[in-house]
């Protein structure tokens, strides 16, 4: 079996890895190939048998080599966000033209005409279809077939336009965000994209392997994405934006509970290494996890011999996980006790240390895994995963070990991978940020409802597991219209359309910057910095806070703060 095949074959397990760092997950001869990653990261593919009966024991393996699966956040937007007004503003039309848009998701509706200029011409100059194994592969890259623009025109100007480019967006998620990011204007039905004339580069990305839906219990007919695909998407339009020379924003209407939420994911720290970088942006989706009660924050007190979580499980559910973190220095160890009354017996936090437990009653299966500083900020991580839990009330009681302030965070997986209820019974609505949103550098934007400033009640809520301000700031993100499959339009409500929002309102700075040459050093912690010195504050608020961060996105008012102070 060759290199592509292993991409795709269920017998191969996929590992994120990196040379840079002191765990290194290379093994000798038994690696059959890898794909080279941006920033010294790298995808490794495993036989089957290599990995013990497919055993993912997270002591062993450390989690941060583990791919995540990732879920869409999704379930006039311009006019209150400024960047109508610096659309048609007389002295400085802004529309994204010169900067490259670069989405990461489900794919593009490729013969719809919002992705096209005025004489019907492509404005899409690139698709890396992950799941097409009959073009040519992009350079670098061992799978998927790449098209160009020329491909694409040719395309559409076929009667059998997928016999020559066979990519299709067949979910509408990613049709829709490059649409509300970047569509250009359709008169008869009162539609513009955020930046009209900006170019387009899009990854469909491939759907998990099923080894790790499996491992994470992920439900099934849920969409999931591996971290290793998300991460070569994002090395792919990083190289692309070099090759053409131009400025480049990068949207992701992706978010997971899964890994670190401050930072220290593979993914976080790859869109750390293209943030800094100078003419990037990237802009990412605050997930709609406030309110489905799957975060617990604990506080053991001095003293206290253990704290009690309690996690409700409904019916129906075949298995989930959970992720306790805490700040290094903290340590603390847990028990698991069943509906029944079945307790666990406590496994004392060591590093590596891996245990399995059968309820005889439940007929459940809880495995729990220790990690004690794989991640460089965030302390210990307590990895569960429950194999057939029976419905009702499940405990963990939560042992000091190492204490210092007492504080821990226990998350349950995103709504859209979960069949059923499953709540902890004392949840906690802030730190509910999913990842990569939740690391500093992107920028990170939670949702509002456009036509009466109220608060999306279901946005992720900061701040992140090291204290830092997140979400940066809210964009609209309910009733939000857009292109749909049919040609037609629709309306869609999630944060998933807040950093489309937010991605057109970074093409309109990086083409006054850049294209335009009144800032060739800007970069994505500039652009945030003038988002968060423009959004706009309700008067009487501390900002910044946990629900809005620094305010409402106002493209505007940042261009109006920019003419002051330069």
């Amino acid at each position: 079996m060759d290199c592509t095949d292993a991409v795709y074959s269920e017998d191969y397990f996929d590992f994120i890895n990196t040379l840079s760092r002191e765990v290194n997950m290379r093994n000798g001869d038994e690696i059959l190939c890898s794909q080279p990653l941006d920033n010294g990261f790298e995808a490794l593919f495993y036989p089957r048998e290599v990995v013990e009966n497919g055993d993912f024991n997270i002591a062993r393996l450390t989690y941060i080599g583990v791919p995540k699966c990732y879920a869409l956040m999704d379930t006039s937007a311009l006019e209150g966000t400024g960047i109508l007004t610096m659309q048609n503003f007389p002295t400085l039309p802004l529309k994204g033209n010169g900067v490259l848009m670069g989405f990461i998701d489900t794919g593009i509706d490729y013969q719809n005409p919002v992705f096209q200029s005025e004489n019907g011409t492509t404005r899409i100059l690139r698709i890396w279809d992950q799941t097409v194994r009959t073009g040519t592969q992009p350079e670098g890259f061992l799978y998927g077939s790449e098209y160009t623009a020329e491909d694409i025109n040719y395309a559409i100007r076929s009667e059998d336009s997928y016999s020559i480019v066979p990519s299709r967006d067949t979910n509408g998620h990613g049709t829709f965000l490059a649409g509300v990011a970047a569509g250009s204007e359709v008169l008869e039905r009162d539609f513009i994209g955020a930046a009209p004339l900006a170019d387009i580069a899009v990854v469909k990305l491939k759907e998990a392997k099923q080894h790790l839906r499996n491992f994470y219990h992920i439900r099934e007919g849920a969409v999931a994405y591996q971290e290793n695909d998300i991460m070569a998407g994002i090395s792919y339009l990083n190289n692309l934006a070099y090759t053409l020379s131009k400025p480049l924003v990068i949207c992701l209407g992706l978010g997971t509970n899964s890994g670190g939420h401050g930072g220290t994911s593979a993914l976080s720290m790859l869109l750390a290494y293209v943030a800094a970088k100078r003419m990037r942006a990237v802009v990412v989706a605050a997930g709609n996890e406030a309110n489905a009660r799957r975060h617990y924050l604990g506080n053991l007190a001095p003293m206290q011999e253990y704290e009690e979580v309690e996690i409700s499980v409904g019916d129906n559910i075949r298995g989930f996980t959970a992720e306790l973190l805490t700040n290094s220095p903290e340590v603390v160890s847990v028990a698991v006790q069943s509906p029944t009354g079945e307790r666990q017996p406590l496994i004392p936090a060591r590093q590596g240390t891996s245990e399995e437990y059968r309820f005889l009653l439940e007929g459940t299966t809880v495995s729990i895994s220790y990690s004690l500083g794989e991640f460089t900020r965030e302390g210990e991580l307590i990895f569960l995963r429950f194999t057939n839990p029976s419905k009702g009330i499940w405990r963990l009681r939560v042992y000091p070990e190492n204490y210092v302030s007492g504080r821990y965070h226990i998350w349950l997986p995103v709504t859209e991978f979960v069949q059923g209820d499953l709540f902890f019974l004392r949840s906690n609505p802030e730190t509910t940020i999913t990842g990569p949103a939740s690391a500093y550098a992107p920028i990170s934007v939670g949702g509002f409802h456009a036509a009466d400033n109220s608060l999306y009640l279901d946005s992720g809520r900061g701040y992140n597991i090291d204290n830092q301000v997140k979400p940066d700031f809210l964009a609209p993100a309910v009733e939000v219209f857009g292109p749909d499959l049919t040609g037609n339009f629709t309306r869609r409500t999630g944060t998933s359309a807040a950093p489309a929002v937010t991605a057109g309102a970074a093409a309109q700075l990086l083409e006054w910057g850049v294209v335009r040459g009144n800032s060739s050093g800007m970069n994505n912690a500039l652009i945030k910095n003038y988002l968060l010195v423009g959004a706009d504050k309700t008067p009487g608020r501390v900002y910044p806070n946990p629900e809005e961060g620094y305010g409402r996105l106002n493209v505007y008012k940042a261009f109006t703060n920019m003419r002051r102070t330069t």
